[in-house]
């Protein structure tokens, strides 16, 4: 026992040696400490006393490391990947749902969403304990400390969240509150539990839901390629030839602004292309180049005004960002990232009201870094999806889970950015096939799937440069450009 400990205080000092402040912050919470002192040293004697007094085993520092979606070290510290963890947790897990649910929490809180949760609780907590919160966690812990919330009750929590207009974070705390698990104490250690629920999605009437993603290539000496598939789900008797639809189905695109469109480009290479195109298209066209995760955030808030103004169809919104395979980084280096899903959240029908029943389209190129540049975690939500060992987008079913969301996100390696003359093939293509769907008025699946084919072809000739796409959508109508 003496010697497995021994190896296990190694372990601890490794592991904690590897993590940034906030990840020791986060630790230091869901390991139920209340402790301010969230240093490298300090989470190190934290875990330390653990493992001395038997309050900590492998199993533990598993699901800390998974939580805070750190699978670099499960690989290299433990040599478990990420998918073998998550089958032991399904029946095994020792932290707090309570705990894991405001640290998921806290990574999604912007700053100036974290400011107005302050001044909400400026008459609850202390001055001196508001102005040193640097964080979410920092707040939630000192709520605690005063017993004004606890893994019982979290309606306070609930409530500040909707105030700040956070309304898909409130649900999230709603759902914890319902699911009857904050009406008992946690589990010991080891006990089993059921898997973690997923959230409801109810939607009126049948959507049709579209999904590509490349196939997992089988193992050769040759680099083979396998033909991508694009499967679709669909009502019965669904035809998409333009001149067998009614008006009623198709989504109406003929008022004075036919949409609003919002590009954002933080590595210079293909905004400009994209303007030129949805201009063409009768878009109202705003192009932001160089921007950080803040300022991304900020400018996707300030469209809300143009889409009013302008009273528009419909909205597109299209970003080239180096990321990882759940968050934009922006022009940021070294940063938690802006989530992808949230991205899609404000423009939801809760958020956007403007935009109910209208055609929301995002049109996504990401360049992937290494997951060791930048430590992101999505919400409170399903897990990330591994596609043949490359870092890409999640298999998640949070992107769309709204009526009227065209969803397609492409990733191909950062490194491409390297090339002085690289431009996007994913965004040439669909470019170019936007073009092509004016001219013959062709249906927004259709032109996409030119897109994929494009993709297929580069990816045949080119196997060191291969672009990824993810494509999803929940469109009730059709949808075109003419």
């Amino acid at each position: 026992m003496a010697v497995q400990n021994s190896q296990l205080l190694q372990t601890v000092s490794t592991i904690t040696e590897a993590l940034s402040g906030y990840e020791c912050r986060s630790l230091s919470y869901l390991c139920g400490s209340l402790d301010t002192d969230s240093t490298v040293t300090g989470v190190k004697e934290m875990l330390k006393s653990k493992v001395t007094s038997s309050e900590m085993d492998k199993l533990l520092l598993l699901e800390l490391l998974f939580e805070l979606r750190r699978f670099d070290l499960l690989r290299n510290v433990f040599g478990t990947s990420r998918d073998e963890v998550e089958r032991t947790l399904r029946h095994r897990k020792a932290l707090s749902r309570f705990k894991v649910l405001m640290t998921n929490v806290s990574e999604d809180m912007a700053s100036e969403d974290l400011n107005s949760m302050k001044f909400l609780l400026s008459s609850t907590l202390p001055r001196e304990r508001i102005e040193n919160a640097k964080n979410f966690l920092d707040v939630i812990v000192e709520l605690e400390k005063l017993d004004k919330i606890s893994s019982e009750r979290v309606d306070l929590i609930e409530e500040c969240l909707r105030n700040i207009g956070r309304v898909d974070l409130a649900k999230k705390v709603h759902l914890y509150q319902r699911s009857g698990e904050n009406l008992q104490q946690q589990p010991p250690q080891h006990i089993t539990q059921q898997p973690r629920p997923r959230v409801p999605v109810s939607i009126a009437a049948p959507i049709p839901c579209y999904s590509w993603r490349p196939p997992r290539q089988e193992q050769s000496n040759h680099h083979t390629v396998g033909k991508p598939q694009f499967t679709e789900r669909k009502p019965a008797h669904v035809n998409r030839e333009p001149h067998l639809q009614s008006a009623l189905d198709q989504y109406n695109l003929s008022a004075a602004c036919r949409g609003v469109c919002v590009i954002i480009d933080c590595v210079g290479n293909d905004g400009e292309m994209l303007e030129h195109a949805f201009k063409d298209l009768g878009f109202v066209v705003t192009l932001h180049m160089w921007l950080s995760v803040d300022n991304i955030l900020t400018e996707l808030r300030r469209v809300f005004k143009k889409i009013e103004t302008h009273n528009a169809d419909s909205f597109i919104c299209c970003i080239i960002s180096r990321g990882t395979s759940t968050n934009l980084l922006g022009t940021d280096s070294h940063c938690t990232g802006l989530c992808l899903d949230r991205v899609r959240r404000l423009f939801t029908a809760e958020e956007c009201r403007m935009l109910v029943g209208k055609p929301k389209l995002f049109f996504i190129q990401s360049y992937s870094v290494p997951e060791v540049q930048a430590h992101p975690r999505p919400a409170y939500r399903d897990e990330d999806l591994e596609t043949d060992g490359f870092s890409g987008p999640p298999e998640c079913e949070l992107i769309p889970t709204d009526a009227d969301v065209f969803w397609s996100h492409c990733w191909t390696d950062e490194r491409q950015l390297e090339q002085n003359t690289h431009h996007s093939v994913y965004l040439k293509a669909l470019t170019d096939s936007l073009h092509k769907g004016q001219r013959r008025k062709t249906h927004l699946v259709d032109v996409h799937l030119e897109v994929n084919g494009t993709i297929y072809d580069h990816n045949k000739r080119n196997p060191r440069e291969k672009y990824h796409i993810d494509l999803k959508h929940t469109l009730r109508k059709n949808l075109y450009f003419k």
